[in-house]
């Protein structure tokens, strides 16, 4: 059983709050949830919506047709009209968002008492959003109460809130940001539990002092974190690149949205990989890593404390929008690593330096110098093998094999659940798992990515030797993410 529920409005009109609370009484009496946003950058006006997906079987991703429509607004209706299945409901009328949510609890048969809890934690307007809500149950005369509800051990979340979480767990003493959509909502997240778990938040006057702050405070030996998108990344390079010469541990969540220039800001994509492979000048050793849910956006936060302060180099935590804003249903707990630190407070330079950390230009010292940073590449990857770089998936002996990274793997595991495939999803960017190529030779390789030109593909190529035809390559760059019929169709097309 698998339903879908699409809540229209314009930004204002309460549409993330009325999904959320359905989507949390849905997760609360048993059911797997996932929703994600779809909205323009706007504070009021424009067209908002979230798209609701539940089922008795676990799920992380939507498809495009919805069982039920709540219009906020007249324009949803028409907007939408052609993403309805065959004996949808549609819910509309001049009311208020809590009006709506009377009548999705009565028409899945919710208890009220439910609902009534819910409107409580919103504090604001409690009693004028109770008397819509209770107008709302009485009205509604449909019901969909084949739907059984049973209660399992579950918990909701998101990537942005289980980064933050992972970051606090490894022992975060600071955070720089400045402000930049999809990364807010792990500035904000931090922000607010900041002092019961004794770490700062600091928000600079932009990304270049963010960076350098972060740099000056890791020296001292505080555990730093930054976090931005692609245009602000960009103006933290050369920062970057302060890091790999003067040896200085630090963690950056990139959370990437389509580009170049401001792109859609409030959209997602893949476009960043290259980037975070190789933003910076000069040769300096990095790690990159790739959540895919919630869960790795935890266990990924701690494996970049772990690496960067134990080679004293920086780790790009990359993530994006669907990953970052989109609500999961998880019953797994995440597995950290712990890391101790590793910097203290002593002589750091930009220039080339000798033993006492004074600059020099004396050729041994520099080659010398050289030498040693890239000998951690080696060192790292032996490290990173004894960490998971990679899922598989699915059909393990299958000819037909898919591969992606990022949040592109909730609609894969959705689309490939009765299909001869296997699915490898990538978590180490760099260094790169040399036993993915033993994966790949021979077989029929589908490559998924948010992006226009298959960066991954590219990496494959450039790290294995192995080449993914261009008829093999799913790629979505609308600034919108998979959804799980569509791309199952897709996949079809290119099973042998």
């Amino acid at each position: 059983m698998r339903w879908s529920i699409l809540f229209g409005g314009k930004a204002g009109e309460g549409p993330n709050v009325l999904a959320h609370i359905v989507a949390e009484a849905l997760v609360e009496e048993g059911y797997y949830v996932f929703y994600s946003r779809d909205y323009e950058s706007l504070i009021r006006g424009g067209h908002n919506f979230n798209l609701l997906t539940f089922s008795d079987e676990k799920i992380y991703s939507n498809d495009s047709k919805a069982d039920i429509l709540v219009c906020l607004d007249d324009a949803t209706e028409e907007i939408h009209k052609n993403q309805l299945k065959k004996d949808s409901f549609i819910l509309k009328g001049k009311k208020g968002n809590m009006y709506f949510a009377g009548r999705i609890f009565k028409l899945l048969c919710l208890d009220f008492k439910i609902l009534e809890k819910r409107l409580k934690k919103l504090e604001k307007r409690f009693e004028e959003n109770m008397k819509d809500a209770k107008d709302g149950y009485d009205e509604e005369q449909k019901n969909l109460c084949r739907i059984i509800y049973k209660k399992n051990n579950l918990y909701f979340t998101n990537g942005s809130l289980s980064f933050s979480d992972g970051a606090i767990k490894s022992g975060l003493d600071i955070y720089y940001a400045y402000p930049m959509t999809p990364a807010t909502p792990v500035l904000t997240a931090l922000a607010q539990k900041q002092i019961e778990n004794n770490f700062l938040v600091l928000e600079l006057e932009n990304e270049i002092a963010v960076i350098n702050a972060a740099i000056g405070s890791a020296i001292t030996g505080a555990k730093s974190m930054v976090g931005t998108s692609g245009g602000g990344f960009d103006l933290m390079t050369e920062a970057l690149s302060l890091t790999g010469i003067a040896e200085v541990p630090l963690v950056i969540y990139l959370a990437q949205r389509p580009g170049p220039g401001t792109g859609v800001a409030t959209y997602t994509g893949q476009g960043d990989l290259n980037i975070a492979r190789h933003a910076g000048h000069g040769e300096f050793q990095r790690v990159v890593l790739a959540p895919g849910n919630p869960k790795e956006c935890e266990e990924l936060a701690s494996h970049a404390f772990y690496f960067s302060q134990k080679f004293k180099i920086p780790v790009i935590v990359i993530s994006d929008k669907h990953l970052a804003e989109s609500l999961y249903t998880l019953t797994e707990k995440s597995k950290l690593i712990k890391s101790a630190k590793s910097t203290k407070l002593e002589r750091y330079n930009s220039y080339e330096k000798d033993e006492t950390g004074a600059a020099t230009e004396n050729p041994e010292i520099i080659k010398r110098n050289v030498e040693r940073r890239i000998k951690k590449a080696a060192e790292i990857e032996k490290e990173a093998e004894k960490f998971e770089m990679y899922k598989t998936y699915g059909k393990k002996n299958s000819n037909n094999v898919i591969i992606s990274w990022g949040s592109t793997n909730g609609a894969i595991l959705d689309s490939t659940k009765d299909l001869n495939v296997k699915f490898i999803q990538i978590l180490y960017i760099e260094p790169f798992s040399k036993s993915i190529k033993k994966e790949l030779d021979g077989k029929n390789i589908i490559l998924i990515e948010n992006n226009a030109t298959g960066l991954l593909a590219n990496l494959i190529a450039e790290k294995t030797g192995i080449f993914i035809e261009d008829k093999n390559k799913i790629l979505r760059y609308d600034g919108r993410p998979f959804l799980a019929d569509e791309l199952k169709k897709e996949i079809e097309k290119r099973l042998k």
